[in-house]
């Protein structure tokens, strides 16, 4: 019974800093547009690179960090990537332009990816095997949580007009998040020397996990369309003159997914992927559209909370299946596939959607996103869906 235990006192621990460093992620994510735009002048599209070049430093530093997590050492890179984090965080006290508020989000980027990639991969390993989906939907929380009371904290103190303060509770955060992790040992691999030395060999392959890929490519589908809401959605507010009301849209996501969130990854687990997926995909494409009809603060909200259950529901089970379908001895390869993958959606989505949004306005921004989270259900079905109901007619036939 022990063997199952899934709520250890390391997870618990590992589950807080991650909470801690992604707060800080998401408040910045949310506000530096606004900033760029107020403190320097920037246009929406080069507001919106600040949030990209961020994502991008993180997607090349996961690149790197996926492929020698195992060769460099687990603890080695993710104190490294902790260390980093916080002097960098330190840096936006003084920024002075858009050159170097630019370089700083890009190395910010670069341990922010360094330490994500190294923290799932070691709880992904501490995670029993038949709970995998399970775990990684509630180690996703400390994500959703933070995706909550981040935003919700950066437009409030935006409000105020309060950049320094912003840049003081980001730093308490990320101080938090590497202290305590001080207090868990982190596990070695288990891993062949053979399987290290073939690591270590400059090809292509041993940069990603071909198997995780497909799953992969949907997520950065599904990245792309949030970026739109991470990134703009205090800017339409204002449009719409509901900014009241996106203060709290954060909140209703994040409460949909934690109440959905033991059901899912347990769903996924026992009844396959397919049940999970395709509900998920849907609600997220009516999210979309209700969002783009909002005029009042109950609209706004309710789309926050179908969003949360597809989004959010989607963002977990396309890791975990990612993980699942890729050889136990190259998790960490598999996870930094992953996040690289879901990062490029991420990171470019603000930068493209820069461009959309003076042409289609925020409502058929939106619309747009919708049409292509729709067409993706299709993708999805070739992609991965059609072979997951193939195998399970094949399991019924024996």
């Amino acid at each position: 019974m022990n063997q199952s235990k899934l709520w250890t006192k390391d997870f618990i621990i590992m589950f807080v800093s991650t909470l801690f460093v992604s707060l800080t992620f998401f408040l910045l994510m949310t506000t530096l547009t606004e900033y760029a735009v107020e403190e320097f002048n920037a246009s929406q599209s080069m507001a919106g690179l600040v949030s990209s070049i961020f994502i991008v430093g993180a997607l090349v530093a996961r690149l790197f960090a996926g492929k020698y997590i195992e060769i460099v050492g687990r603890k080695k890179m993710l104190y490294g990537g902790l260390g980093l984090f916080l002097v960098v965080m330190l840096s936006y006290f003084i920024v002075e332009n858009m050159n170097i508020l630019l370089l700083i989000r890009c190395l910010h980027g670069v341990a922010f990816g360094v330490f994500t990639t190294v923290i799932v991969t070691v709880v992904v390993d501490i995670i029993p095997n038949e709970r995998k989906g399970e775990g990684i939907s509630y180690f996703s929380l400390s994500l959703i949580l933070a995706m909550a009371v981040g935003p919700f904290l950066g437009i409030y103190l935006g409000q105020q007009g309060n950049y320094t303060m912003i840049f003081a509770v980001c730093t308490l955060f990320s101080l938090i998040g590497s202290l305590i992790l001080l207090l868990v040992p982190i596990p070695k691999a288990d891993i062949t020397k053979e399987q290290i030395e073939a690591m270590k060999e400059f090809k292509l392959k041993e940069f990603f996990e071909i198997k995780a890929i497909p799953i992969s490519v949907m997520m950065t589908i599904m990245a792309f369309a949030y970026s739109g809401i991470l990134s703009f959605i205090n800017s339409y507010a204002i449009a719409i003159n509901i900014v009241d009301a996106a203060s709290f849209f954060f909140i209703v996501y994040a409460f949909f997914i934690l109440i959905s969130r033991p059901f899912t990854g347990r769903l996924l687990d026992k009844k396959g992927d397919n049940i999970v997926i395709y509900p998920a995909l849907v609600l997220f494409v009516i999210g979309l559209v209700t969002l783009s009809q909002a005029s009042q603060g109950f609209t706004l909200l309710l789309a926050g909370a179908l969003i949360g259950l597809g989004y959010g529901t989607l963002n977990s089970c396309f890791q975990a299946i990612a993980i699942k379908e890729s050889p136990r001895h190259r998790v960490g390869l598999a996870n930094s596939t992953f996040l690289v993958f879901m990062d490029s959606g991420t990171g470019f989505g603000p930068f493209l959607i820069g461009f959309i949004i003076p042409i289609v306005g925020f409502r058929g921004l939106y619309l747009t996103l919708a049409t292509l989270i729709f067409a993706s259900i299709f993708l999805y079905y070739l992609l991965h869906g059609k072979k997951k109901r193939t195998e399970k007619n094949i399991l019924q036939a024996s």
